[in-house]
């Protein structure tokens, strides 16, 4: 979405609605997340039910007219599915693509064919960090299940060691690099420039990944000694097809959106004239609507065409990629409804006032904030939203670098201490045949360092540029 896009929906958006004090908002807040937090947790609520009500709660406890409530919860939400949830449905047909093709698969059996003994967990780490650029975490974990699995059980190597590798993989792509629903609906709603963020996305992740994953699970495969289940190696999606595309093609088709909005970036900084016709050009395919787009139609001809698959299986398989996603759209949208009751009924001023009196850092408060909502609700695309939406105002005075940075504290924050109130916990907890307790010195243990390590990268970073 378009900064200028961006602004003519937020020209639409109702003016604050209640001039409640510091002490009734707080308490609003406080009560707001709260109803999420046990509608989610007690209830078994669905998210989006759950970030309604408590939108709702949150307007009615600060002294809004519910009528201005609804206006605003609706803005929200319209605005954050217009700028998210055409991403969400392309990066939901690509993922499919490249997982129904084989193409996934191709990219793992090269570099798991090129690697072994002491290189195998990092060769983990790349092929997670491959595969997750496009696709969700939950797609992400199934995709890769199998190859942790087999790889462990056929290479004699502890679970852990194989395992959590993958997993820092995909979570760190998840929580810090678009285009992932979460840094999208941050980057939105702090007004972030998506090229800048990426770049610094990536530059934080690799870092993070490599103590998280490679050097942790070492630790990890002492503490929790487990062989791989055999009961849990699934069947692999190309097992059933003829042939595969090629590596190159693949990985081409997977970089592409990521190529196109750093090469956005790039221009954008080099030439720095926007009536300039090149920068006009990068402007457009850069964007990652187009970008996405672009990976999409090429994966058509690299991913779907050498698999075998006609004109007659392409749209079927399209079809079938958009409905899981129903879930996701509307969590990020009422995510996005309820950042803007947030905005509008001055919580966000309110918490700009507080980080003056209290002259905290504002990349530490973003990450905090994060980090408190994560843990009551176990979403990270929750946290993200929710603290995206508290934190807005903070970065208007801000220059683009630290916009960026803002995006990637709440990122951050957004993956501490996985732990029972988060389905990702129990997905990792049943494929790998982990107890709880085991489950939590490993993968809970891991998203923690993941958060601590990326947050202190971001402040590190906003000090030296």
């Amino acid at each position: 979405m378009t900064r200028l896009s961006v602004e003519m929906l937020a020209a639409d958006a109702p003016e604050p609605i209640t001039s409640a004090g510091h002490a009734q908002l707080g308490i609003a807040v406080l009560a707001g997340i709260a109803v999420i937090v046990l509608l989610i947790t007690k209830s078994k609520l669905h998210a989006f039910l759950a970030l309604t009500i408590g939108s709702l709660a949150l307007g009615a406890i600060a002294g809004a007219p519910l009528d201005k409530v609804l206006t605003s919860f609706s803005t929200g939400l319209g605005t954050t599915v217009a700028g998210v949830g055409v991403l969400i449905a392309l990066g939901a047909m690509l993922g499919k693509m490249l997982a129904d093709s084989g193409g996934a698969d191709q990219i793992v059996d090269t570099i798991l064919a090129k690697a072994g003994g002491r290189s195998m967990p990092w060769a983990m780490v790349l092929i997670a960090s491959v595969i997750g650029l496009p696709l969700f975490f939950e797609v992400g974990i199934v995709l890769l299940i199998p190859v942790v699995l087999m790889v462990a059980k056929r290479g004699n190597y502890s679970l852990m060691r194989i395992g959590i590798p993958a997993l820092a993989g995909l979570s760190v792509m998840h929580g810090l690099v678009p285009p992932h629903p979460g840094p999208l609906v941050a980057i939105d709603a702090v007004k972030a420039d998506l090229g800048v963020t990426l770049a610094l996305g990536v530059l934080v992740a690799i870092p993070t990944v490599i103590i998280a994953g490679p050097l942790f699970s070492k630790y990890a495969a002492r503490w929790v000694d487990v062989p791989a289940p055999d009961r849990m190696i699934p069947q692999r999606a190309s097992e059933d097809l003829e042939k595969r595309p090629g590596f190159g093609a693949t990985l081409f088709t997977v970089l592409l959106p990521v190529i196109l909005m750093l090469a956005k970036a790039l221009v954008d900084i080099v030439v720095d004239d926007p009536e300039n016709l090149v920068q006009r050009v990068f402007d457009v395919i850069g964007a990652p609507m187009i970008a996405l787009l672009a990976s999409v139609l090429v994966g058509i001809f690299t991913l779907l065409r050498p698999a075998g698959f006609s004109k007659e299986r392409i749209s079927p398989l399209v079809e079938k990629s958009l409905a899981p996603i129903a879930g996701i759209l509307l969590i990020v949208g009422a995510g996005g409804g309820f950042k803007q009751t947030l905005i509008d009924t001055g919580v966000g001023q309110m918490v700009l006032d507080i980080s003056e009196d209290w002259s905290i850092p504002a990349l530490l408060l973003a990450w905090l904030i994060a980090v408190a909502i994560r843990l009551a609700t176990g979403s990270a695309t929750v946290a993200t939203v929710s603290a995206a939406g508290l934190v807005a105002p903070l970065a208007a005075d801000m220059s683009t670098t630290h916009a960026a940075l803002l995006v990637l504290a709440i990122g951050a924050g957004s993956l501490f201490f996985s732990h029972v109130n988060d389905a990702g916990f129990w997905m990792v907890k049943e494929y790998f045949g982990l107890s709880v307790g085991q489950n939590i010195k490993t993968w809970s243990v891991m998203e923690t360092i993941i958060s601590v390590v990326a947050g202190g990268i971001v402040l590190l970073l906003s000090i030296v540029i």
